[in-house]
């Protein structure tokens, strides 16, 4: 996941493409906040209604502004921040049974996927992550089917496992989960403030690796908490929006999410793919 930040101006020596803005320029730092600031809420905006597949907008913000190394640990903090506001609107909704099964798998997931993303690159993973949520309109019949197989409780620990080892190595999933949460039965409300709990706990221990293994530097700080007071508004309006919403139309718009958070993923491995292919 490295993009370059293709300026119209030639960066300063010392400054290559991709990073953060020098202190010293501050309508730059300033632009970039903003971007950042108006990516966040509209990934959350997008997050919060369907249960993930916006933050992938909040990803390409910071692949495109600040590098591919920066997306991890920012989207991390960004998420942590962000959160609990979350689960302040929807607490009387969260289903605590796969919140316990889901963090005995999470949490060693993303001590180990942030550990991996300090020592590799993660672009091939990426493009089976993509071509898994791409088929997601068929798993479900384009919405009609409300199951694709059926879940059992104890399948979050292994499923919390993988997602946060991903995690770990992308700075954030989105909506890989929600097949199990749909299969398992979980819709709406329920499903945001359950997905809401397990993420916060689970970025948690991959914040704490990255900082133990030097990636996360102190401007990054400053972005995860703008973004964090942006979702504020985003998750009050995306709660009241989500109210009015038949489960399935939430399912409908979860599963086409996920098929466009395949495309972004795909499109972001494009160099990749096509030297495959070459």
């Amino acid at each position: 996941m490295r993009l370059s930040c293709r300026c119209s101006k030639k960066p300063e020596a010392g400054q290559e493409h991709g990073q953060h803005p020098r202190h010293g320029d501050q309508g730059d730092v300033a632009l970039t906040l903003t971007i950042v600031a108006l990516a966040g809420f509209v990934s959350w905006l997008i997050s919060t209604a369907a249960a993930g597949g916006g933050e992938f907008i909040f990803i390409s913000a910071v692949a495109l502004l600040l590098g591919g190394r920066a997306v991890a640990p920012v989207v991390t903090l960004g998420n942590l921040l962000a959160v609990p506001s979350r689960i302040v609107i929807f607490r009387k909704d969260i289903d605590w049974k796969i919140v316990r099964w889901f963090l005995g798998g999470a949490l060693p997931g993303g001590l180990l996927g942030a550990w991996v993303f300090a020592h590799t690159k993660a672009e091939w993973l990426q493009i089976v992550v993509a071509l898994f949520l791409l088929s997601a309109p068929l798993q479900y019949r384009f919405g009609e089917r409300e199951r694709s197989f059926r879940v059992r409780l104890w399948w979050f620990l292994p499923a919390g496992l993988m997602v946060a080892f991903l995690s770990g190595l992308i700075g954030g999933m989105g909506p890989v989960l929600n097949p199990l949460y749909l299969n398992y039965g979980t819709v709406k409300e329920e499903m945001v403030g359950t997905k809401s709990v397990n993420s916060s706990l689970m970025h948690v221990a991959k914040i704490g690796t990255y900082a133990t293994l030097g990636a996360i530097r102190r401007e990054y700080l400053v972005y995860a908490l703008v973004v964090g007071a942006m979702a504020i508004p985003a998750n009050w309006i995306a709660a009241r929006w989500l109210k009015r919403l038949s489960a399935k139309s939430f399912r409908v718009l979860v599963i086409w999410l996920m098929a466009a958070s395949g495309v972004f993923l795909l499109w972001e491995q494009r160099t990749v793919l096509a030297a495959f292919f070459r």
